[in-house]
């Protein structure tokens, strides 16, 4: 790496299914990058051991070392005490209480390290380069294994007193509703997630109705996913097309709320579930023309992430480039 590039950040995205590790220009251009599952079910120690793998990875094919970086940014999902560095609850990282994932990523690899949650990093990223260029108040909801969100008001990410702002994926839109992994019931991320399209489907299929799922993944109903489910769905298959549009019914629902309260210029939608397109949008916004403030409805632009699976990592570096000022 050149001197005119040694500024870059490490940034690390934790997701419930996958972590990217990847070392990112101030300008947000990927230099490198490094995949692993995070296969949480194998607890807090096992996942930080693949994080620090995908970690070498990166900085490995960037040529760096850790003493050319600005700092380590670290996105992920939950509740976090971003002050201290600490995740204080993660529904989708189970066993992940109150765990001081700064500290112990400082001690292990001896960088500056910023934690932050990952839709909100995945916020900065798409309000500085991506689909939020150009707006002073905007939303992301990123709709993937969980539902997360950032909110950027007056140019500003919103963290709220202690960093726990925007958990749009736990508001309640069902009171008597299913459980979430959070505790609470009727969850938009209980309802409208990948997660829940998938429960949807191997609940349908165990009572006997048919659908061309069935013939993608035979007898493994475990196997069944939200892409699986979208794929059906895009081939016509009547079960996976309602199953699709009820869980776009319920993010739009989720959407009505945030228009109402915040009146954003932008709600960006990312995350595994936009790969669906039109056919997870174009009914959410129908539900936001009905049924938010008719004001607020017609001021908002409801559009795709341009940064994609991208943008938490590319936002975490940002953040470290923000904070470390």
């Amino acid at each position: 790496m050149s001197g005119s590039e040694k500024q870059a950040a490490l940034a690390i995205d934790i997701g419930g299914t996958k972590i990217l590790a990847a070392v990112v220009s101030p300008q947000g251009d990927i230099i490198s990058q490094q995949y692993c599952l995070t296969l949480a079910s194998e607890g807090v120690e096992a996942v930080i051991d693949r994080l620090l793998i995908a970690t070498r990875g990166a900085l490995d094919k960037a040529n760096v070392d850790l003493s050319q970086l600005k700092g380590l940014g670290i996105a992920t999902a939950g509740a976090l005490d971003t002050r201290k560095g600490i995740v204080t609850a993660s529904p989708n990282l189970p066993g992940w209480q109150n765990v001081p994932l700064r500290d112990i990523v400082v001690e292990k690899l001896g960088i500056n390290t910023y934690l932050v949650n990952d839709a909100n990093a995945a916020a900065l990223a798409e309000y500085l380069l991506g689909a939020g260029r150009g707006t002073n108040n905007m939303i992301y909801v990123t709709v993937s294994t969980g539902i997360g969100g950032g909110i950027i008001i007056n140019g500003e990410l919103y963290s709220g007193v202690d960093g726990c702002a925007a958990e749009i994926g736990h508001m309640t839109i069902d009171a008597n509703g299913p459980e979430c992994n959070c505790g609470n019931r009727g969850c938009l991320e209980v309802l409208a997630s990948g997660t829940a399209v998938a429960r949807e489907a191997i609940v349908r299929l165990k009572r006997g109705e048919r659908s061309r799922i069935s013939e993608i993944v035979g007898d493994k109903l475990e196997d069944i996913d939200a892409r699986i489910v979208g794929v059906a769905a895009k081939g016509g298959d009547p079960l996976a097309s309602e199953i699709i549009a009820k869980a776009a019914y319920y993010l739009g629902v989720g959407l009505v709320n945030l228009v109402n309260i915040f009146n954003p210029e932008r709600i960006i939608i990312g995350g595994g579930m936009s790969h669906l397109g039109d056919m997870l949008l174009e009914p959410a916004k129908r539900v936001v023309k009905e049924r938010a403030f008719k004001l607020p409805a017609q001021s908002v632009s409801i559009v795709p992430s341009q940064l994609g699976d991208d943008a938490g990592v590319i936002g975490a570096a940002l953040f470290v480039f923000q904070s470390a000022k």
